[in-house]
């Protein structure tokens, strides 16, 4: 599960393209200076299937990532996803060359989705993902592993998903955040609800129309960062020993930390907003066949 506010933003400059979408749903909205532009850009492989962005001159970049805005291409992820462009991927990352602990398992994944990156001295497996459904209002999407590497999801850690309404009295509250790459940053951060909201706020969305962020949330306090959305909130129950993922990191707040009373260059917030699962509680059981 992650945020669904991603998926309705803009790719400004797609690095690769399907023969077939170039051809028949790119070119068209194209003049004819722009299409002889483009086809001298983007050049075939060997397969003729695929084309991919070959340019020496790079304030030629500008010009590429105008046409795309002005031409009515649809160029929201989630329709390149639709399109076949792009799709989604889960990341994971080892300093040993073992998945979990053993080897054997990263056999499960195909072999061009698994290579070591010498610069951050790590073995990296991508997982490819396939959407479920997109909750906009909640902010809130569901993902599941494609079928070429579904083998690997029984060696994948997980948690319990909880549909409870948490109160502002709870002090088990955590956000499960990666650490900043090359940068000081923390794995599990403490979390405290300090009221909740009936949010409602528009969304912008150029190509498909905007829509409305609204429903129950929490007003988290803590530690966050751009790019934490989709962040899962857990917290400690004592009952069961075991963490469970309650919302879902929205949004930072525009309640935001100021230094020398600028906001400018400063990444960190005070407030974020999160999205209780419960808002999608109904649809998950039934795509995850939760109901008894």
């Amino acid at each position: 599960m992650s945020v669904a506010h991603n998926l309705r933003t803009e790719c400004s400059l797609l690095r690769g393209i399907p023969e077939e979408v170039f051809r028949d749903q790119l070119l068209p909205l194209l003049s004819e200076s722009q299409a002889a532009h483009f086809q001298r850009c983007y050049l075939p492989d060997d397969s003729g299937n695929y084309r991919y962005l070959e340019i020496q001159d790079q304030s030629l970049v500008g010009g590429l990532t105008e046409t795309f805005r002005s031409s009515g291409f649809d160029n929201r992820w989630v329709s390149l996803g639709n399109k076949g462009v792009c799709k989604p991927h889960l990341i994971v990352q080892f300093k040993e060359d073992s998945f979990y602990g053993n080897p054997a398992i990263g056999d499960l994944i195909p072999e061009h989705s698994r290579f070591y990156e010498g610069a951050i001295q790590r073995h990296t497996y991508l997982l490819q993902l396939d959407l479920v459904e997109a909750f906009y209002d909640a902010d809130i999407a569901l993902y599941r592993l494609a079928p070429e590497v579904l083998d690997a999801k029984d060696y994948l850690p997980s948690v319990d998903l909880d549909f409870s309404i948490l109160d502002d009295r709870n002090t088990d509250v955590f956000c499960l955040q990666s650490s900043p790459s090359g940068f000081l940053g923390r794995l599990l951060n403490k979390a405290t609800i300090e009221g909740y909201l009936d949010q409602h706020q528009m969304f912008f969305d150029r190509i498909g129309g905007n829509y409305i962020l609204e429903g129950f949330r929490y007003l988290i306090r803590g530690y966050f960062r751009f790019g934490s959305s989709g962040a899962p909130y857990l917290f400690y129950d004592e009952s069961t020993g075991l963490f469970k993922a309650n919302a879902i990191q929205s949004e930072a707040s525009p309640v935001q930390l100021s230094i020398n009373n600028s906001r400018e260059g400063n990444f960190q917030y005070v407030n974020a907003i999160a999205s209780p699962l419960m808002l999608v509680e109904k649809r998950i059981k039934e795509l995850t066949g939760m109901f008894t």
